[in-house]
């Protein structure tokens, strides 16, 4: 039997297969680490970071939902210096790529984080985080308007020369104009997509059952909305795309894979099963041995439609 070639390069990252993990559910690596080595990873997408530390909403901001789950964190995280402190030194150790997932409340945060990430050392490239409010203009969200998400990317794009993936928001109506925007501006893949704005309510208190009020829906719920989303992406961008959203299993990769994802991101999976990144690249692989593919560059973008 002839091992598979799982390895891809997305944006001028390589790795050994397709399968990341989505950043917000994996942490900064070190709680998995006891359950499975982290180096059978394609890549790591730490939990999302700005310059200074976050606290994130109150809770509650976590809630169940069928066939998901939706979250309010609000991107709590450590903020840059506690991270480089106390984060990295455990990431740079693994042969795995690490890339840094980065959110701003202005295009001149996002740009002097950028800066300083392109310094560091074991760092394989940055996500951008466009779902975030620019308090700079009302609120509204970089990601949804095409001339704002193409001045983020490029804000970055000027600061660094680190592969630079733009996560995109599904909370828009024409997901493929935002790609080419910030295609355009200088990305070298894009991910999609984040999570959908969602609401839950208690009937007996008639109360919002997040502290928030709304929150992000992924899981299971989201995968049709997302695999669609990923079609039109990549029938709309030339560079590659990263498709996430309700994978729970190899099946569901495969998916985003036959559609053009060039690779994938596990997201709240890891909540239900935290060795499902390892077991979807064995399922992957599994796969190509049964349909007698020797390199999964023939599977991505196989769709027979």
């Amino acid at each position: 039997m002839v091992r598979p070639n799982l390895a891809v390069n997305v944006g001028g990252i390589h790795m050994k297969n397709p399968v990341m993990t989505a950043s917000g559910t994996f942490g900064y690596g070190e709680a998995f680490a006891s359950l499975f080595d982290l180096n059978r990873l394609g890549a790591i997408i730490v939990k999302g970071l700005s310059l200074k530390p976050a606290p994130g909403n109150p809770p509650p901001r976590t809630l169940e939902t069928c066939g998901g789950m939706l979250n309010a964190i609000g991107l709590e995280n450590v903020g840059f210096a506690a991270f480089v402190k106390e984060k990295l030194p455990f990431l740079q150790s693994l042969d795995t790529p690490i890339i840094l997932n980065i959110y701003g409340q202005d295009l001149d945060e996002y740009a002097k984080l950028a800066e300083r990430i392109h310094d560091l050392e074991g760092i394989a490239g940055m996500e951008l985080n466009i779902s975030c409010p620019n308090v700079k203009a009302g609120g509204i969200a970089f990601g949804t308007d095409p001339k704002m998400a193409f001045q983020v990317t490029k804000a970055v794009r000027e600061k660094t020369s680190l592969p630079l993936i733009v996560k995109l928001s599904p909370n828009v109506t024409d997901i493929a104009s935002i790609a080419r925007s910030v295609e355009d501006a200088g990305a070298d893949a894009v991910s999609l997509i984040n999570t959908i704005t969602s609401m839950a309510v208690d009937v007996e208190t008639r109360r919002p059952r997040l502290a928030n009020k709304v929150g992000g829906l992924s899981g299971p719920a989201i995968k049709p909305i997302a695999l669609r989303m990923v079609w039109e992406t990549v029938q709309a961008v030339a560079v590659p795309v990263i498709g996430i959203g309700g994978i729970m299993d190899a099946s569901d990769a495969l998916e985003f894979l036959i559609v053009g994802a060039r690779a994938i991101q596990v997201g709240t999976a890891n909540f239900v099963n935290p060795r499902a990144t390892v077991e979807i690249a064995e399922g992957l692989k599994h796969y190509l041995v049964e349909k007698d593919m020797p390199d999964i560059s023939q599977l991505i973008g196989s769709l027979r439609a």
